[in-house]
């Protein structure tokens, strides 16, 4: 049930877009005590987009989940962060996230919800 979108304005061949979804997907897993059958990650490169007046490589991530506690963000912003400096070269400071916790009635999945 974790999500996780990348936008980002980076131009990304389609074996490193690939890589970095997988990266990210284990992350995910790990980090939220989830199994990665349930974790869902999408990529969206090269995206129209400024931070700070700059088109300089910026990212842009959205990561939402059933349970996300709120006590795990800081480490979770750290982990995606650190992910997209290495993998894509963006700066820390160039990325924003944004937490969001699904309550189970409003996540559908399998033709019903959870």
């Amino acid at each position: 049930m974790p999500y996780l979108m990348i936008q980002t304005n980076r131009n990304i061949d389609s074996e490193p877009g690939h890589r970095l979804m997988q990266r990210a997907s284990r992350l995910v897993s790990e980090k939220l005590g989830k199994p990665e059958r349930y974790v869902m990650v999408a990529l969206q490169a090269p995206v129209p987009m400024l931070f700070a007046a700059s088109d300089e490589p910026l990212a842009y991530a959205e990561l939402k989940s059933i349970g996300l506690p709120v006590d795990a963000t800081k480490e979770l912003s750290a982990a995606v962060c650190g992910l997209l400096q290495d993998a894509l070269d963006i700066p820390k400071e160039r990325v924003y996230i944004e937490f969001s916790d699904a309550p189970r009635r409003m996540w559908g999945w399998n033709g019903a919800t959870f």
